[in-house]
């Protein structure tokens, strides 16, 4: 519960050095997606609460729809779950896979801090 605690705490720091109106992080799902659904019920229902949340507000698509309208994906999506940062526009950065709760929050720090590599300095 500690390392939890202290990821998502690094990752709501990561996500308040970015600028919020231009991120928003798109989730792309399947029905019958056993990982998708683990994702919805570990992290769905805080994560609009967090400042990432916010920052970066999550939108959901299944994988047969096309991207939400002004969005370009760098390229198709094979699996579900897929996490796509996405800043005006452009995906900068993406998940495949959910391995857990410790582990998507820290893939989604590093996410972010490669994106704007100034939210990881202090």
């Amino acid at each position: 519960m500690k390392r939890r605690l202290t990821l998502l705490a690094a990752t709501i720091w990561a996500a308040a050095a970015l600028p919020a109106a231009a991120l928003d992080l798109v989730m792309v799902d399947r029905a019958g997606c056993v990982y998708c659904e683990r994702w919805k019920d570990e992290i769905g229902p805080i994560y609009p609460k967090t400042e990432v949340g916010q920052a970066a507000p999550l939108t959901i698509v299944s994988i047969g729809d096309a991207p939400p309208d002004g969005v370009t994906f760098a390229r198709k999506v094979l699996f579900t779950p897929t996490f796509i940062l996405v800043d005006d526009g452009q995906e900068v950065g993406r998940i495949e896979g959910y391995p857990g709760e410790d582990f998507f929050w820290g893939l989604l720090e590093k996410m972010l801090e490669d994106h704007d590599p100034s939210a990881a300095q202090g």
